[in-house]
C-alpha cells in the first residue's frame, strides 16, 4: 500500500470536470485506488464517490493506491492534482 497526501490546488475542487480528468488517470492503472477526506474514504475510480466527498480548493486529500503499479498510480494522480488539472484560475 502506497499514501501521499495533496491539497487541491484550483479553486473549485474536484467538481464533474476535473473529477473526470482524475478519473481517467486513475483508469489507467491496475492497482485499487482510493480518495480520503476526513474519515471518508471513496473508489478514485468512481465519480459519484469523489462528488460525495464535496472537495473544494485548498482542501487536503489522501490519495491511496494498492496493487501492482501502486507507487505509480499515487504519484500520477498526486501530479494532478497539484497541476490544478490544467485549469486557469479565474
Amino acid at each position: 500500500m502506497y499514501v501521499k497526501d495533496v491539497i487541491v490546488q484550483n479553486q473549485v475542487g474536484l467538481h464533474a470536470r476535473p473529477a473526470t480528468f482524475f478519473i481517467q488517470k486513475a483508469n489507467e492503472f491496475k492497482s485499487s485506488i482510493w480518495i480520503e477526506k476526513e474519515e471518508r474514504r471513496v473508489n478514485a475510480k468512481s465519480l459519484l464517490g469523489i462528488l460525495s466527498l464535496g472537495i473544494v480548493g485548498g482542501t487536503q486529500i489522501r490519495v491511496i493506491a494498492d496493487g501492482a503499479d501502486e507507487e505509480a498510480a499515487v504519484d500520477g494522480l498526486v501530479e494532478l492534482v497539484e497541476s490544478g488539472f490544467a485549469e486557469e484560475t479565474r
